[in-house]
């Protein structure tokens, strides 16, 4: 069993932590919210006094931070985990951010001689709890080889996707194409209510026809079809529209930076930016379907 520092144990971070704990994996865990490192310490894990001090004395660091800053911060800056860290820790980062904060971040670990991945992950709260998590990892294949053990405790799907930073590259593509899929699922289900076919019959339709998705499918925003979508309770999130506007945004940012035209995706993180603003930033991201409709 490997020594870990965990740092970030939020709503999807403490899940994995967790995961790792009761797979029998010791820990030093940090996190900012007194509470979240409380309930790390009461599933097992030991308290480190600072996000360096999780860094210290462990086979593998893993970090699921907010942004590219963070990142940055806690890997790279003077008396961070790069500095602290012994030689042959592996470095596994699963926050979601920018691709190029990855990228230098990994050149930093690199030129300390540490393996690092990137490795931000699909499957929400729910994956997260379950271990079902999907990984997309950038990195050496050397560092993906060792980090894959503990990726598979904490997820279900691992996907090696070439170099440092192609593991950002692969999530906010993904999630810029599942926040265009989502709103057109939701024109098509407000559309379809207006001329006067409901919910179920649009869906037993289209579920088996060309416009069948995801979106439809798994997560449908129309209350009824799907019984487990967040649309059956109150559009609880799930993934949050402020967690799919941060990815639509790192998108549009790469966009910018490669040159890339992507008109829908730039639509869709003005719609998105749109219901955050109104206040509804805590609903999940299917719940888009109500502003489409005018009923926010």
């Amino acid at each position: 069993m490997a020594k870990v520092g965990f740092i970030g144990l939020g709503n999807m971070g403490g899940h994995m932590a967790n995961n790792l704990l009761k797979a029998g994996h010791s820990m030093k865990a940090f996190d900012l919210m007194q509470d979240a490192l409380d309930r790390a310490v009461a599933n097992g894990a030991t308290a480190a006094k600072s996000a360096s001090d999780a860094g210290r004395d462990v086979d593998v660091v893993i970090t699921m931070l907010p942004a590219g800053k963070h990142v940055r911060s806690v890997y790279a800056e003077p008396g961070g985990i790069i500095e602290v860290a012994a030689p042959g820790t592996l470095l596994i980062d699963s926050s979601t951010i920018d691709v190029q904060s990855a990228r230098d971040v990994s050149a930093a670990a690199a030129k300390k001689g540490l393996d690092m991945v990137d490795a931000p992950v699909s499957g929400g709260v729910g994956g997260a709890q379950a271990g079902t998590l999907t990984f997309m990892v950038g990195g050496s294949q050397d560092a993906f080889n060792r980090a894959k053990p503990f990726l598979d405790i904490m997820g279900k799907n691992i996907f090696y996707a070439g170099g440092p930073g192609n593991g950002q590259a692969a999530k906010i593509c993904n999630n810029m194409l599942l926040g265009i899929g989502m709103i057109g699922t939701s024109e098509a289900f407000n559309l379809a209510e207006k001329l006067g076919l409901d919910a179920k019959t649009f869906f037993d339709i289209s579920s088996t026809a060309s416009g069948q998705c995801w979106s439809m499918t798994s997560y449908c925003p129309a209350p009824g079809p799907v019984p487990t979508s967040p649309a059956n309770n109150d559009y609880k999130p799930g993934f949050a529209v402020d967690m799919m506007l941060k990815d639509l945004r790192l998108a549009k940012e790469a966009a910018e930076s490669v040159g890339a035209e992507t008109p829908l995706g730039h639509d869709s993180e003005a719609l998105y930016g749109k219901l955050s603003a109104s206040g509804h930033g805590g609903l999940d991201f299917s719940g888009i379907i109500k502003m489409l409709a005018g009923k926010l």
